[in-house]
Order: C-alpha cells, then structure tokens, then sequence
C-alpha cells in the first residue's frame, strides 16, 4: 500500500467511535468534509500505509491520540483579530462589566490564547483586571499549555501591534511583552488571572456563570445539531444581560435560544442576554 491512504467514510465513523470509547471525545457531529481533509492530512504527514495501523495508534498510544486532537481541531488565531470587534469590546461591553464587582469571561475554544491575552490587556487598560477571571478552555490539552506560558512568536507582533491601534488601543503594545529572542513573553500579571482547562463543547456542561462568552470560528467546524447543542449551553452559562461573541461566520439566527438575544446595533457578532 502507498503512504496516500485514503480512508472511507465508513473506516472514518470507526475511528470516531474508537475516540469516545476510549478517550471521551465525540467528534461525530463535526463538519463531516472537514474532519475528513484533517484526518486525510494528517495521514499523509505521518505517512501511514493501512487503516489497521492508524487505528492502533489511535487506540494504545496516548501521545499519538493527543497528536490526532490537534490536527483535527483548528488552531488559527492572532492577538486583536478583527480589530472593529475589539474596538465594540472596548466600547460597549466592557463599561457594561465594570459595573460587576466580580468579571466572570468564558474563552470557549480558546486555542493558543491569542484571544485571551488581547481581553486582558482590554481590562488592564479599563482598570478592570484585578477583578476579573479569565477562563479559557480547549478540548486539545496542548494548546492550552501554551496559553499557559503566554509566549508568542515575535515576528507575529508587528501584525498584533496594528490589529491592536485599530481595536483602538493608545499605548505602545510592546510595553505588555518582553522580547526573549525570537520570542514575546507576555507579562505575568496577565497569567494570574487566567484559569486553564480542557472543555469539550460536545458532551461536558456548564461550570459557571459568566457576564462575557466568546466562542468564536470554532461551531463553524460543527454541524446544526451541534451548533444548537453549544449554544444552549452558552446560554446556561451566561447570566442575564450577559454578552455572547461569536464569530464572523456564525450566528444565533434560526437557533432555540435566539428569542432570548438581542444582537448589538453595529452587526458585530455579540448578543446582550436580554431575557
């Protein structure tokens, strides 16, 4: 057999079946075409000649499962994405939370934590971090250790910088990383208020409440029943007129809870918990 295996949908519901049965993970509602070019990708990479060989891999060996978690799931991210969803952060939301004397934000699918460390600066910079909890979780253990070392690649920063005066930040964003070679270690008081943990949104539940969720470009991976099954639990984790962020591409339109939201008036993706 060659290196390019291409596997059938049925070899491909095996492997599935064998994730939840021996790990808890259930990636049976995902995007059926995409979870199929990663898988098919990762074959490749890892040039595996036969079905019963990856297979086994998958099952026995734990490092190679946890291998498997992060090509299939998606990890591209940068620090202030979408500038103008940031500057509606900045602008709206956040002097809705500062009424709070305890800020409780959900970073569900956080991946690498680009994303978290842009909402703690957002909070430093409102005076607002100290009393603020961060939680970020992923289903890909790996990825959340970086999070945890809060260090990016350096040549990413002058990107970050720009998306960071365009969300209309006014300092210089250098001033929140130490440059350690080819590396950007972010400052410390940033990792004190984080709290790290894997969260599948498939099949674990709700853990807190929270007056900000953001859970952006990770349910467009994610079939309808899914999407729906994610976004109850959203809402059973965000208190009342609690924010909810999504990505650009997704939406609460034609969802169960759509009736409770009422989407902000500049078409960003963030909806205000209004009942």
């Amino acid at each position: 057999m060659s290196a390019d295996l291409n596997l059938t949908d049925e070899q491909i519901a095996i492997i599935l079946s064998d994730l939840i049965e021996h790990y808890g993970y259930d990636f049976t509602n995902y995007s059926a075409a995409s979870l199929k070019r990663r898988i098919q990708r990762l074959l490749t990479m890892d040039k595996v000649v036969s079905f019963a060989e990856f297979r086994h891999r998958i099952q026995r060996d734990a490092d190679y499962f946890k291998r498997f978690v992060e090509q299939v799931t998606v990890n591209v991210t940068e620090m202030f994405r979408d500038a103008h969803f940031y500057r509606t952060l900045r602008e709206q939301v956040i002097p809705e939370l500062a009424t709070r004397p305890l800020i409780r934000i959900w970073h569900a699918g956080c991946s690498t934590g680009e994303e978290v460390y842009s909402m703690a600066i957002l909070l430093q910079e409102a005076n607002l971090l100290h009393k603020s909890l961060l939680y970020a979780t992923d289903i890909n253990p790996a990825v959340l250790e970086k999070v945890r070392l809060g260090m990016f690649p350096m040549s990413q920063m002058k990107q970050y910088s720009e998306n960071y005066i365009h969300s209309g930040g006014r300092n210089d964003f250098s001033k929140y990383y130490i440059a350690q070679y080819d590396t950007a270690k972010f400052d410390e008081s940033f990792k004190s208020r984080i709290i790290l943990a894997t969260h599948n949104l498939v099949s674990d539940t709700s853990f807190n409440e929270f007056q900000l969720i953001l859970c952006r470009n990770v349910m467009i991976y994610f079939d309808k029943e899914l999407q729906d099954r994610a976004l109850e639990l959203f809402d059973n984790s965000l208190e009342k007129l609690g924010f909810l962020a999504l990505g650009s591409k997704e939406t609460l339109k034609f969802s169960s809870v759509m009736s409770r939201y009422k989407q902000l008036d500049n078409k960003e993706k963030i909806w205000r918990k209004v009942s």
